[in-house]
């Protein structure tokens, strides 16, 4: 391998990884540094050359990992989240849709001085937001539910549109600058339009089907089961796309949309493989896009061009929302997040060079602004957004509790007691039962509750509007804790997933247990089995709060350590299964005491103490 080919693949790949990691770690939109990546390796350094490299296999490379990224996509709309989002969907894909275009058609022609045709196109260009921006962008920030399903169908069902609209427009005008007949060429148009629907809707539909019958007759080994939904998803889009460009996306959303909701069984386990591929995409993609714009595209750009993006961001979109959502059931804060979050993405940058040279060489003027007019706004609302999604859902009253709850399945009365405790320091805490008893007793202590089975679609729901950030199984029954933990490890992290301990048959005969990566982390002490925990609670054991001053190991305070509570609220179970933890100043041990210690509500121990 060259040398210059291993610093390419070592920056696409490892420093897409990086970027991804620092963005989850310091909280930073992930897709602003992936850009600035791909600048500098390209147009700054000149160290990736994409077009140069790839030749023709650029586009269609580019739109095979779209197809998947858009597959992966409508893996996640789910029909019931219209029942609450339904009226705001419709008013984003179907109302919005055609203002956006319109306004931003106009902006580009008196603001941007683009002729009427570059106008149009950048229009259909720009008229819809990127699944490959917002859906990373809405995992960091931590919307509430309604407005998190808003942002996602709009970006996920407008994509294909957007790439259908775009392919329209350029060939209309290709059409009119020819010299054959123009009402024959539209019709052509037009019948090639309602046949690349058809054709990419059925296709979609179909391979769902497909799959579902192959599946539940046992026809797929389940190591081919993830390669064949890739092949169809890519399948269908290129033979889609063979009928028109843009019907590919429609084939590959509708394929994920439509598997999402027949019910297809095992498609969890397929999904979570899937997202972390689409996690690899979408980091490629913008770095090699990025890097892929020529010096001489930045020079173009110009203020009218700086002030064509401006008003695509504050004028166009904000007034387009507000006119499509008028006398709608969204309420002021979600229609002003709306109006402002719209990040452009992938589909944008690989449209608009391809469209930009074609509209060029059927010889319309001012087609060379829309490649850097595109690219600038896709920056500009990548970073704008990107850092401000955030912060002004938080204002909004729209952004989940910040700080990660806890849920605790099974309601008996020392998790009821363990709730309080930790109710008393604002650490959001539900309770999780199906027996209404128990819930009732925790209701009256003020105590959030939920009355589900842990493992279905319902609690899984709940927990995602609860931000639920820690799961404690406490139920007699111990498989039945590690199922609940096995199930939600992938969604919350295998750190964060925590279950009593087995019984002690188990404790001798460890290798007749559950393996590590079917079951949670084991909470505070191997002995601590819901047996003991049970009778030591009517024994008199209780749950209290130390707080430490200085540098403290739990070992230092009387009873069992269970958890650390922060001073911001973050929460830290103790388990034999990591290292333990220390305790800082102001941050407080939860204890599981003995009656002998437990007289006093809270005890401060100190330094000394521990030396003592």
């Amino acid at each position: 391998m060259e040398p210059s080919t291993a610093i390419a693949i070592l920056w696409v790949v490892i420093g897409g990884f990086l970027a991804q990691w620092a963005g989850a770690r310091l909280r930073l939109p992930a897709i602003v540094l992936l850009l600035a990546l791909g600048l500098i390796a390209g147009p700054g350094l000149g160290i990736l050359h994409p077009s140069a490299a790839m030749g023709d296999v650029l586009r269609p490379a580019v739109g095979l990992a779209v197809a998947i990224v858009v597959f992966e996509g409508g893996l996640a709309l789910d029909f019931r989240e219209l029942r609450a989002a339904g009226e705001g969907v419709r008013r984003l894909t179907i109302f919005a849709l055609p203002l956006n275009g319109l306004f931003a058609v106009l902006a580009a022609h008196f603001i941007g001085a683009m002729p009427w045709s570059s106008a149009a196109l950048f229009g259909a260009i720009v008229v819809v937001t990127g699944p490959t921006v917002v859906l990373p962008l809405l995992r960091q920030a931590r919307l509430e539910r309604r407005i998190a399903a808003f942002l996602r169908w709009e970006a996920i069902v407008n994509d294909p549109v957007g790439a259908i609209l775009t392919a329209l427009v350029l060939e209309a005008l290709i059409i009119f600058a020819g010299a054959h007949g123009t009402s024959a060429g539209l019709w052509t148009l037009a019948l090639r339009l309602g046949i690349g629907v058809v054709a990419g809707a059925g296709l979609g539909i179909a391979g769902a089907f497909f799959v579902k019958l192959t599946f539940q007759r046992d026809l797929v080994p389940e190591v081919l089961k993830t390669p064949m939904l890739l092949s169809i998803a890519m399948g269908t889009y290129a033979l889609a796309n063979m009928e028109m460009d843009g019907a590919g996306l429609i084939a590959a959303t509708l394929f994920g949309v439509a598997l999402a909701n027949l019910g297809v069984p095992g498609l969890a386990e397929l999904r979570r493989f899937k997202e972390a591929l689409v996690v690899l995409l979408v980091s490629a993609l913008f770095i090699v896009l990025a890097a892929d714009l020529d010096r001489d595209v930045l020079a173009r750009l110009s203020w009218p061009i700086v002030a064509l993006t401006l008003a695509t961001l504050f004028l166009v979109r904000p007034a387009a929302i507000f006119l499509a959502t008028m006398r709608s059931g969204l309420t002021g804060a979600e229609r002003l997040l709306a109006a402002w979050i719209a990040p452009r993405g992938i589909v944008a940058a690989a449209v608009a060079s391809f469209a930009a040279i074609r509209l060029s060489e059927a010889g319309y003027a001012g087609a060379d602004l829309i490649q850097p007019t595109v690219f600038l706004v896709i920056v500009a609302s990548v970073v704008l957004h990107g850092f401000s999604l955030a912060p002004l859902a938080r204002w909004l009253g729209l952004a989940m509790e910040n700080r990660p709850g806890l849920a605790i399945i099974g309601a008996s009365p020392w998790t009821i007691d363990l709730a309080s405790i930790l109710a008393q320091h604002d650490v959001p805490v539900l309770l999780v039962d199906i027996y209404p008893g128990p819930l009732a007793a925790a209701r009256r202590r003020g105590l959030a509750t939920l009355r589900a089975q842990a493992l279905s679609d319902q609690a899984a729901d709940i927990f995602a509007d609860k931000a639920i950030g820690y799961v404690l199984a406490a139920t007699p029954d111990e498989v039945y804790n590690a199922l609940t933990c096995a199930r939600l490890a992938p969604e919350l992290g295998r750190e964060r997933v925590y279950q009593l301990a087995p019984e002690a048959d188990e404790l001798i005969h460890p290798e007749e247990g559950l393996a590590r990566d079917w079951r949670g982390k084991v909470l505070a002490d191997t002995g601590l089995d819901f047996a003991t925990v049970a009778a030591r609670y009517r024994a008199g054991w209780r749950f209290r709060t130390v707080e430490a001053e200085g540098k403290e190991t739990p070992e230092t305070a009387p009873g069992i350590a269970i958890m650390r509570i922060g001073e911001n609220g973050a929460l830290d179970l103790a388990s034999p299964d990591h290292e333990p933890f220390s305790v800082a100043e102001g941050e407080r041990l939860v204890m599981f005491a003995p009656p002998a210690d437990a007289s006093a509500e809270s005890e401060r121990i100190t330094h000394t103490d521990a030396q003592a």
